[in-house]
């Protein structure tokens, strides 16, 4: 088997060409030693015989200097790892600033062949590049392609497959220096010394560390030079770029033609423009939550569209004497139109009509039919299925979410909302670049975490990985639909447009707690952020669903793994006395558990004093989430079916809870402590032990605040007469404070 590696600048498509090529084959995993993420695939060639070649996607960088733990990983892996050939990655849209790595990349003794990237959008361009002259320059094999469009990709992996053995070669002009430089690495036996030779004339950090003899040799040898080759190194790189790049592409544009606008300037003059961009954004995202969650699809039933059962509701079938309507509801209810999303929802895990409901009915009647004892038929119907099914029932829901996101990011839009952002968020104390990390909180928030590690700053790491829980992931999204569906049955907001306000407040509880960190602990100078923004274009249906397929499928281990255990604890907490008696729900061990952390939460308008004998349900459902936030759907649904219940709504209506308290209910679930996984990963990420303790306290007392403020804001809306007063008193108190010590910090400087 051949070992390939995938090399680029982020944005260059890289990960799109790494889809294509490994398919399913795709799994991910964590570089030891660190929590950058790390994949690896296979690429099947179709021709018979042919070997089979291993490809590792290395993080997308900008240069082989060790400024990043993702630079590090990349050059580590290449010098220690020794791939049989590297393929460098080029968005052949933003040629010389991709090609500048490769040139680093060059001077290591590896096998290399360059992927044009992206030659269809050149080609759009009016352009064309001359990739037999490039290659020539280059002194290795140049392949134009097209990952997107899937074109060329069989030829690149062909030449990945002939590509030979070959030593570092350099473009940079002092060439004496270089050779002997070179010597002194070659006589302390270290392999790729050409690139060890440039890095020690860079007074690379990491070369100093790992090479010292050898490095103290260079820099002793060149130490009377008049050179400074840290500057002139990178000056060097460009001035053999420039004229190679204006020779290789044909049909360029001058500076008298720049009126000749790209299609994705002319979008971007609307979509990144300093007014529009900010109200574009937010009606996009809201489209998005409305066709996912929705229950009337664009008001048409409010709006006096009146469809009766709906579509296929008409259709019946006599079963055994029964009239039977299997999709009766499924696209038109009293609440409405069915949005895409919930219509889903609705077939994969409706009690009565959805597949997974079905599934299990049959799964407790073959129970019965095979003579199961009662326990045995409550713990795998009511326990185990009533839970899992519970949150698989939201999977093709939550993956309609994942594959607008994809959508977002495959196009190029979402790099235009960070730099949108940009603008606003440096008002609130950090850079565009932190966005990133959190609209991944929107996916998962592990991920999120881990991407913080190509921000600038410990202070900016840290602000941004406290306030990604509030960027409502996937696991949440389940939750607050049920919620919204009960206070939509209340008689209270559309659900869709409730469940968007809960995102949208998510994003402006992180943006204020944003504010007020910056302002008092975390203080500092907001760093530049610069990003390269990729053209627009339509992301390919197969990239698209490896994207989707990829973060669906932890979605589902997730739910037959820590959901699995969970449900089963909780049915067996529920079921089950202190004497290891089986008895009803109201009587079981769980029950005195809930009950008796219940108080905690009457504040929040959930507790014994608004929900009486259901208090302990909303409580335990609660506390279970803490550790996956699907356990909250689980445990309600679990308990529910226990109860002789139906759904979350049922013991809504049953309990009695206000909408204030169904309020306080998502918003503390929504921002409390994230799951296991993610307090895990950001333990692993902030290192100080004191900094981590506080961000967990952080989120605990501001979900448990937050709740107590939305319950009685809804319950008791006079309240708002005091707790604005009060947030504005903050406010200018915050103000105040933060001149203080902005005074106070001049004086000392």
């Amino acid at each position: 088997m051949i070992n390939a590696a995938l090399l680029g600048n982020p944005n260059c498509g890289k990960t799109t060409l790494f889809n294509a090529l490994t398919g399913s084959t795709a799994y991910t995993g964590n570089w030891p030693g660190v929590t950058v993420e790390k994949r690896e695939g296979v690429y099947k060639n179709k021709k018979k015989g042919s070997e089979e070649i291993k490809i590792t996607d290395l993080p997308g960088i900008y240069s082989l200097s060790p400024y990043s733990p993702e630079e590090v990983i990349s050059r580590n892996f290449i010098l220690h790892e020794k791939p049989d050939v590297v393929i460098s990655v080029i968005d052949a849209t933003n040629l010389e600033r991709n090609l500048y790595m490769t040139t680093q990349l060059l001077e290591m003794d590896v096998p290399v062949v360059v992927a044009l990237n992206m030659i269809d959008a050149v080609a759009e361009n009016d352009q064309r590049i001359d990739a037999r002259e490039l290659e020539k320059a280059l002194g290795v094999k140049v392949v134009s392609i097209s990952a997107l469009r899937n074109k060329g990709l069989d030829e690149l992996m062909e030449a990945v497959s002939k590509a030979k053995e070959r030593k570092g070669t350099s473009f940079l002009p002092f060439k004496e220096t270089l050779e002997k430089s070179k010597k002194i690495y070659e006589d302390n036996h270290i392999d790729s010394p050409l690139f060890h030779a440039v890095k020690a004339l860079e007074k690379d950090e990491l070369e100093e560390k790992e090479n010292k003899v050898a490095y103290n040799e260079v820099n002793d040898l060149v130490k009377d030079d008049k050179v400074d080759y840290e500057s002139s190194i990178a000056d060097e790189r460009y001035k053999f770029l420039s004229p190679l790049v204006n020779k290789v592409i044909e049909g360029k544009k001058t500076r008298n033609e720049s009126e000749k606008l790209t299609l994705s300037d002319k979008i971007d003059k609307v979509m990144t423009n300093k007014w529009a961009a900010l109200p574009i954004m937010i009606v996009i995202l809201f489209a998005i939550f409305h066709i996912v969650f929705a229950g009337d699809l664009f008001y048409m039933h409010a709006m006096g569209l009146d469809l009766g059962e709906g579509y296929l509701g008409y259709i019946k079938f006599n079963i055994g004497g029964e009239e039977v309507r299997p999709f009766a509801g499924l696209f038109y209810d009293d609440a409405g139109i069915a949005s895409i999303g919930e219509f889903l929802h609705r077939l994969a895990g409706d009690q009565e009509t959805g597949i997974l409901g079905c599934i299990a009915l049959g799964i407790k009647q073959g129970l019965i039919s095979a003579g199961a004892s009662e326990w045995v038929i409550g713990l795998i119907y009511d326990g185990v299925l009533g839970g899992v099914c519970a949150v698989l029932g939201f999977v093709p829901q939550i993956m309609l979410l994942f594959a607008f996101f994809s959508l977002l990011e495959d196009s190029g839009y979402m790099a235009r909302i960070a730099f949108v952002l940009d603008r606003l968020l440096r008002r609130f104390g950090v850079s565009g670049r932190a966005f990133l990390p959190m609209i991944m909180g929107f996916g998962c928030g592990v991920p999120a975490m881990m991407n913080t590690r190509t921000l600038s700053s410990d202070q900016e790491r840290t602000k941004t990985i406290r306030v990604i829980p509030f960027f409502t992931c996937g696991a949440k999204a389940e939750f607050l639909v049920i919620i919204a569906a009960a206070i939509a049955a209340a008689g209270g907001l559309d659900a869709g447009l409730f469940t968007f306000m809960l995102y949208l407040l998510g994003v402006v509880i992180a943006l204020v707690s944003v504010i007020v960190m910056t302002k008092t602990s975390q203080r500092e100078k907001v760093p530049p952020f610069i990003m390269e923004l990729p053209a627009y274009h339509l992301p390919s249906p197969k990239a698209l669903a490896l994207h989707v397929y990829d973060k669906g499928k932890h979605f589902v281990i997730k739910a037959f793994t820590i959901i699995f255990l969970s449900t089963v604890i909780i049915w067996v907490l529920s079921n089950f006395s202190w004497k290891w008696e089986m008895v009803e729900p109201n009587q079981s061990i769980l029950h005195d558990l809930g009950v008796f952390i219940a108080p905690i939460f009457t504040p929040l308008g959930f507790g014994s004093a608004q929900t009486g004998g259901y208090s302990w349900i909303f409580s335990v459902a609660s506390i279970q989430g803490i550790v996956a936030k699907e356990n909250v759907t689980s445990t309600v649904e679990s308990l529910a079916s226990g109860l002789g219940l139906s759904s979350f709504e049922d013991i809504a209506a049953a309990s009695g809870i206000t909408k204030g308290g169904l309020v306080g209910f998502a918003l503390f679930n929504m921002l409390t402590i994230p799951c296991f996984a993610s307090v895990a990963t950001a333990k692993g990420e902030l290192k100080d032990h004191k900094t981590f303790v506080f961000t967990v306290l952080f989120w605990l007392g501001l979900s448990y605040i937050m709740g107590i403020v939305g319950y009685i804001s809804v319950d008791y809306v006079w309240t708002l007469g005091i707790t604005l007063p009060l947030l504005i008193l903050g406010g200018v108190g915050l103000y105040f404070y933060d001149r203080y010590k902005t005074k106070k910090e001049a004086m000392a400087a």
